[in-house]
């Protein structure tokens, strides 16, 4: 059977997450030359994170969907649906950021502000219901078979990312990021989508040394949960109304939880070089 590469059938998709870096470039040299925030309710600074954030997003989708399983079909409808949403997305906060108006949340804007504030809020919420559509072809156990230690790693992302969804919508019910007196939910919000990068590169990490399956498979377990566990922790530091950062019980808690997420990819990281180096050598005198 072929071996299935990253980003393999994917091309639209990578360019359309490199749009995002592009208008997040020229967002980010208007805000240096002129300022972010544009009368009355507008600042290209947030369009500057927003399209930078869903390039990243789009990216790392693009990377982990060979690995599904899905058929050419659903990739098919799952690509275009999501560029076709990507693509309002950037328009939306971008173009209404320049024009004074906040694209989610309209104060005094006109009917079509209003309308593009609508369109907004449905876009959000397809493009969480079809995620949650590729985030359930990873949990299927044949696709499991095929590369354990990765498909793991996209498991736990795949949860942290939903729990980021969930962020997200909070945010919207909310009317805003700040909830209570210093909390923040954005924090949430944007870390728990940079599992997606940061778990499968465990795994693929695990995959070039020359431990067991059971091994790679504990470390990667151990990852993805301490990983959940500080979102779970940043989430109810958020919802006390607390900021992110103080010294106080769950914010330490939270960077414990990400301190072992990081250790662990740095020991998996030392032991692959091991291994690399280990297999040059070899390969050296084999030729000798």
């Amino acid at each position: 059977m072929q071996k299935v590469k990253f980003f393999e059938g994917e091309k639209w998709l990578v360019f359309v997450g490199l749009l995002g870096f592009l208008l997040a470039g020229i967002c980010g040299g208007w805000t240096l030359l002129f300022g972010g925030e544009v009368a009355p309710h507008g600042d290209v600074s947030k369009a500057f994170s927003f399209n930078a954030a869903i390039g990243i997003f789009l990216i790392s989708t693009a990377a982990l969907i060979p690995f599904s399983g899905m058929s050419k079909g659903g990739r098919l409808i799952f690509r275009w649906s999501y560029i076709l949403l990507a693509l309002y997305s950037y328009g939306a906060e971008t173009i209404q950021n320049f024009r004074g108006v906040n694209p989610r949340f309209v104060l005094d804007g006109s009917a079509f502000d209003r309308m593009v504030g609508n369109g907004f809020a449905i876009v959000a919420l397809l493009l969480v219901l079809f995620y949650l559509f590729l985030a359930a072809f990873y949990f299927r156990s044949k696709i499991y078979k095929q590369r354990p230690e990765l498909v793991l790693s996209i498991r736990y992302a795949m949860i942290s990312v939903l729990i980021s969804f969930a962020a997200g919508i909070w945010i919207s019910v909310n009317n805003g990021r700040f909830i209570g007196a210093s909390g923040n939910i954005i924090w949430l919000h944007g870390l728990g989508f940079h599992a997606l990068q940061a778990l499968p590169f465990v795994a693929w990490l695990s995959e070039q040394t020359r431990w067991k399956s059971s091994a790679r498979s504990g470390l990667i377990h151990i990852t993805g949960i301490a990983y959940m566990l500080g979102l779970v922790a940043m989430g109810w530091q958020t919802f006390q109304g607390q900021p992110i950062l103080e010294w106080s019980l769950y914010p330490l808690l939270a960077g414990s939880c990400f301190l072992v997420s990081l250790a662990a990819g740095v020991l998996v990281f030392c032991e692959a070089v091991k291994g690399t180096s280990v297999n040059k050598k070899r390969a050296v005198h084999s030729l000798k």
